[in-house]
């Protein structure tokens, strides 16, 4: 399947080509002809799926065929609203690289910035418009943004923005589009919750769901550490001089924590910068142009400010703390395997953390292998030393007996390989 046989217009095909684009993938194949039919989509994707193209590639056709047949009038037509800044730019980025040939016009708002430079691209008049909620009420009850014209709208990692409490600015936005529109919905999952909030937006959609989280998992290279929560300092220094790690995208459960490591790794002559919702939307855009392009190798993230960061050639990701949402899990180490490369996942596991593993292995149908040749084992596991020439030895408990024979991370294949990144 080509993007040519799914009855993509010169213009978008000639963009996607400067690109590289030739085949879909399978939630473009899927969603691309429901949505050039008109109709309504709910689809359940994770990120690195693909689905930005999914949406915007049909959305720059039916504007661009619209604009042929009714001339260049200069209205807010599509809406997309995301929950992050960075998904945001990198979303507006996606729609002006499809659409380059066609003469639409597209624009992003979001907080934590001075509106000035937004309010002017608002006024010169745009086609498209990706917007975070908060700034996009703003703007429209200071009257820059009238959502009358809209005649696609979307609803990009629905829950992600039920986590970050915007459920009352959604519905505030939803109460505003005009009734007659197609409407699109993308949730990497699917709870009650978000199942329920789909049904105020859309009538009778089409159905896409593809990837399945083990299909991720599945991909990645996997491997748990058992270590305190004191030596977890101490293992990630080891590893990041030890190991080959090109680049590194570190989770940290919390904003203190991914400064408290960014601190650390400062003092160790490590350069990493850290990117939450605490910091100012110029610091996040500058330490996350420094890592895309390679300046900075080490970026510590929370899961909120990871939303939005995507990179080609990212080898390890590296779970300093584990997450106690299983989907959550997924989600990180998917930034590592993304379409048909290679990565590698590093977990970090304390004993308050063991029933978040226990949870996430039940979620991905395998056990993650553990590393047991680390200078910090878990004090909990640990058996000293005999005099075999040994220097770290685990107790062969069902557990991690288990892991041991099924992900090939045992102490013979770690002694023979380092997790460096594989050939791409």
């Amino acid at each position: 399947m080509t993007f040519k046989e799914l009855h993509i217009i010169e213009p978008i095909l000639q963009a996607l080509s400067a690109e590289g684009y030739t085949q879909p993938t399978p939630i473009q194949e899927q969603s691309i002809p429901i949505l050039l039919r008109g109709k309504d989509l709910l689809g359940c994707a994770q990120t690195g799926t693909g689905k930005t193209a999914a949406f915007a590639i049909p959305i720059l056709q039916n504007l661009y065929l619209h604009k042929l047949n009714n001339g260049n009038e200069r209205k807010i037509k599509a809406l997309v609203v995301t929950p992050t800044r960075e998904l945001a730019i990198q979303i507006n980025d996606s729609f002006k690289a499809y659409g380059k040939y066609t003469g639409l016009r597209s624009t992003v708002v979001f907080g934590g910035v001075k509106q000035g430079p937004q309010t002017d691209d608002l006024r010169r008049g745009i086609d498209i418009l990706v917007a975070t909620p908060g700034r996009l009420l703003d703007l429209m009850d200071q009257g820059y943004i009238s959502l009358k014209d809209i005649k696609y709208s979307v609803l990009d990692e629905a829950d992600r923005m039920l986590d970050m409490g915007f459920i009352h600015d959604i519905r505030k936005i939803i109460a505003r589009l005009p009734k007659e529109r197609q409407s699109l919905f993308f949730s990497a999952t699917m709870p009650p919750d978000i199942v329920a909030l789909s049904r105020q937006i859309l009538g009778n959609p089409e159905k896409v769901s593809v990837t399945p989280m083990q299909t991720t998992a599945e991909k990645v290279e996997q491997a748990i550490y058992f270590v305190s929560k004191k030596d977890k300092p101490r293992l990630l220094l080891h590893l990041l001089k030890t190991e080959k790690i090109d680049s590194a995208l570190i989770f940290s459960r919390t904003k203190y924590g991914a400064d408290k490591i960014v601190k650390m790794l400062k003092k160790a002559d490590i350069l990493a910068d850290a990117i939450h919702s605490n910091k100012s939307q110029g610091a996040r855009q500058r330490a996350l142009g420094n890592f895309k392009s390679g300046q900075v190798k080490i970026l510590i993230a929370t899961d909120i400010a990871a939303r939005g960061i995507d990179v080609d050639e990212l080898s390890h990701v590296i779970n300093y703390d584990l997450p106690n949402i299983p989907e959550t899990y997924v989600h990180r180490i998917g930034r590592t395997g993304r379409a048909n490369a290679s990565g590698i996942a590093l977990s970090f596991c304390d004993g308050e953390e063991r029933a978040y593993l226990k949870d996430i292995q039940k979620l991905i149908g395998q056990n993650i292998s553990e590393i047991t040749e680390q200078p910090y084992p878990d004090d909990g596991r640990f058996i000293p030393p005999k005099n075999n020439g040994h220097a770290y030895h685990t107790r062969q408990d069902s557990r991690s007996a288990k892991s041991d024979t099924s992900g090939g991370f045992n102490k013979r294949n770690h002694r023979q390989r380092s997790f460096s990144r594989r050939s791409r």
